[in-house]
This record gives C-alpha cells, structure tokens and sequence, in this order.
C-alpha cells in the first residue's frame, strides 16, 4: 500500500481541538475538548450530532452495556446517551487527580481486556511533566501507571495481543512502548518505539491496525504517518490542516482511514491558510485494516 498523497475533506466542521476519534456503531465518534462537546457523525448524512457536557471531554470509551463511558476535565463518568445523542443520565464514577488543579484528562482508549487506560496534561503554561498516566477497571477502580511522569499524554495504544502499551509526552517528539499487564495494571520495561522525524512533528493520537502498525497524526506537521512494528517510518498522508490531532481505521469494511482536526494555537493568519482547521479528513485504504476498539466492561 503506497502512503503518499492528501487527505480528502470528509465533514466540513469547526472543532476547536478535535480528538478522541473511533469508528462504533455504523458512525465516526470524536471529542471537541475545547467545546465541551461529543460529536458522532453517519457516514453520508449531511451533518453530525452532538452531545454537549457539563466540561470538557478529553476521551472516551463506549462500553458493553450500551452507554459511554467519559474522561472529563478532572472525573472518569458513565453516560446515559439517547439516538440522537441527548444526555440523558450522567454518573460520576471516580475524581482524577483531584488534588492537582493544573491537570485534566486527556487522551485515553480501551485496552484488549475492556479497561480504560488514559493520561493527564498539565495545562499550565509551564509545562512541566507533572501528568500520568492511569487504567479504569470496574473491579479494580482507578490505578495509576508505573510510568514516567509527562507534561501531555498522548499516543495511547495497544499492541494487537494487548501486551504492549504504545504512549508518548507529545512535547518530547517520540513514542515509546513498553510491556502491559492488563489484569494487574503492571507496566515494565519502557523502551523508544520511534522519534519524530521532523521538527515541526509532535506526536499527538495513535491507533493500531490489523497488520500491528502504528498510525499516528502529527499536530504540527498535518499529517498522519505509518509505523511498522519495529518503529521505522513507512509513509504518511498529508492533511491541509496543521493541526491533526488523532487517527481512527474503520467504516463498513474497516477500509476507511479517519483524522480529527483543530483550530486550537492557529493564528489568524495560519486559519486564513487552513480553513477547513477543525473538521474530519480521511481516504479509503486498499485493504482492511480496521481493529475495532474493545468495549469498556461496565
């Protein structure tokens, strides 16, 4: 499969920071932190629905029983969602580093076994490496990580037999891996996945194909680039947004490669250039690659 060329406008939108995306249920699901909002979107329709929450929504999951599970600013809740994504019951399940005011949830996905496993980001304009990284199970509740301190978690993913986490500090310019123990939440052995081979590329959301690659969009650098699981670069696609922010592989045949966009720390200038900043790219792919996401066991 040859990984060269741009990215087609598949929703005109206006996402302040646009994240979080996942192909469930026949729609393309994804977050505007910024807007405090849940959007999904039917392949065809001339819009998306939204869900608008009480504060901002770094990630989600969806979960077994049918409901959402959501990473707000400083909780982990459950949400009751109508047809047309009407919030119709909202449940606090644990605080997130309630005691620390300078970090909120930020990136986060299922692991292979149905736990939630997100990071923090310290919003601070210093940004020292303060955030962490935890997993959410149902029986166990919330545990923290045994990983290195970071200023933004991003790149949060799973190897295809579950036993290697893939996790990045975005500021640091490189993903790392390291072996993941989903039923103890036990981490070990950290180790370099693969640096950022451009300057202006800073690793922001990743995904895990059927073939075990890493695909991961590059805020900065608007594109999202292929990595073979040993870590070597094997290509990338252009967006004509700077800011992409997270990848997902889905659609009918799981054929169908997805980008969110953000008009987040773009000058007047830069949106002027960029537009269509804020909405959905992507491109049908040669082959199915698409591994659906593990529902959050509630």
């Amino acid at each position: 499969m040859t990984l060269d060329g741009e990215l087609e406008l598949a929703l005109p939108f206006g996402a302040t920071l646009g994240e979080g995306l996942l192909w469930q249920g026949g729609r393309w699901w994804w977050t505007d932190i910024e807007g405090a909002t849940l959007h999904a979107w039917r392949p065809g329709s001339d819009a998306a629905e939204s869900c608008r929450l009480p504060d901002r929504l770094g990630s989600f999951a969806h979960t077994v029983s049918g409901r959402v599970l959501l990473g707000l600013a400083k909780r982990l809740c459950i949400a009751t969602l109508g047809d047309d994504l009407s919030l119709t019951q909202l449940q606090t399940l644990v605080p997130v580093d309630a005691a620390e005011p300078r970090t909120r949830i930020n990136d986060g996905r299922t692991d292979r076994h149905g736990h939630f496993v997100f990071g923090t980001l310290n919003e601070a304009k210093e940004k020292r490496p303060i955030a962490s990284f935890y997993q959410y199970a149902t029986q166990h509740g919330l545990r923290r990580l045994a990983l290195p301190a970071v200023a933004i978690a991003n790149s949060i993913c799973f190897s295809l037999d579950g036993r290697t986490m893939y996790f990045c500090d975005s500021l640091s310019q490189r993903i790392q891996q390291c072996d993941y123990d989903a039923e103890t939440a036990q981490v070990d052995n950290v180790r370099l996945f693969t640096q950022m081979d451009r300057p202006d590329a800073w690793p922001d959301g990743s995904v895990i194909d059927a073939e075990g690659c890493l695909w991961n969009a590059q805020w900065g650098a608007g594109r999202v680039a292929r990595y073979d699981p040993a870590g070597r670069l094997m290509g990338a696609f252009d967006a004509p947004a700077a800011h992409t922010s997270c990848p997902a592989l889905g659609g009918e045949a799981l054929d169908h490669l997805m980008i969110t966009t953000a008009r987040a720390e773009l000058g007047r200038e830069a949106l002027a250039a960029q537009p269509l900043s804020g909405s959905l790219f992507g491109r049908r792919l040669s082959r199915a690659l698409g591994v659906p996401d593990t529902l959050f066991q509630d």
